[in-house]
């Protein structure tokens, strides 16, 4: 039988295509290999207790704010001019960043989620150092939000936001039952997490007699509590409000650690808010005159 042989009538045995190890001849047009999406992924990959923040205000922010340890820095031509132009002057320089320019957007979502906003911007950073809750309080004389079982961090970003807009002194969250530090949440929280102080507790009962300790009035925001936000509220001390999560709202402890439960007058054809709405109209409310 006549031995196989091979395509292109290439001898068995024989490499097909160029020679490994050929000199490559100048001015010839052959296209660069193109970089390996992989290995991009694994160069980009989040080291352990690290985190990619994405978006300008989020980015921005944490630049801003000595207590972020940051890593890397990763822009578009466009994010690195709005960047700067956002930028006190030598910012860059002062917390030994040197922006590593990104002319393919897509290299981001080899590291980011397909979803994410990032505006040509992201930066690894390492989390947040925690936060006591006396000392939140003794930085700011504003209310404080608990949320018990608030899960989504969308809804916590947002709620973050509002605490910095209106001035809260720090949002309190349950140390198991909240969503970790991530860029999703630093992005839907548009800088806010740098701003205000997200305290951690193990007992939010706890940490609610402790602000009551402290001279507090705290308050629970429940839809059937007979008086509202505005007739509750006190003039004369740092308001503490609960918040829970949508469909289960607050639960029993805390219903009963709470000095009072209270209720927004929103109009009947609608039975709740969503948690982060809530809690920007309540602040609202808390520092209306």
């Amino acid at each position: 039988m006549a031995p196989h042989k091979a395509r292109f009538g290439a001898k068995p045995g024989e490499e097909r295509g160029p020679r490994q190890g050929a000199p490559r001849r100048e001015g010839t047009d052959s296209p660069r290999p193109r970089p390996d999406p992989a290995a991009r992924r694994e160069e980009d990959r989040a080291p352990a207790n690290t985190i990619w923040l994405h978006g300008l205000h989020a980015v921005a922010a944490a630049i801003l704010n000595p207590r972020r340890r940051l890593r890397r820095l990763l822009l578009t031509p466009d994010a690195e001019a709005a960047l700067t132009a956002r930028l006190p002057p030598g910012s860059f320089a002062a917390r030994k960043l040197q922006p590593e320019r990104v002319e393919d957007r897509a290299r981001f979502h080899t590291f980011l989620p397909e979803d994410s906003i990032h505006q040509g911007a992201a930066l690894l950073a390492e989390p947040l150092p925690g936060v006591a809750l006396d000392d939140a309080l003794a930085a700011s004389p504003g209310p404080v939000l608990l949320l018990d079982q608030v899960t989504d961090p969308r809804n916590v970003g947002a709620i973050l936001r509002s605490a910095a807009a209106f001035g809260a002194a720090a949002v309190v969250v349950q140390d198991r039952h909240a969503p970790p530090e991530t860029g999703a949440l630093a992005r839907a929280a548009s800088g806010a997490l740098e701003i205000v102080p997200m305290v951690r507790e193990v007992n939010l009962a706890r940490a609610i007699r402790h602000l009551q300790d402290g001279g507090a009035w705290v308050m629970g925001l429940a839809g059937e509590a007979t008086r509202t936000l505005a007739e509750a509220k006190p003039s004369d001390r740092r308001v503490g409000l609960v918040l829970g999560a949508e469909g289960g709202g607050l639960r029993r402890l805390q219903r009963e650690t709470c000095d009072e439960l209270v209720r927004l007058p929103i109009g009947e054809a609608m039975e709740s808010l969503n948690v982060a709405a809530a809690a920007a109209v309540a602040l609202y409310e808390i520092g209306r005159a």
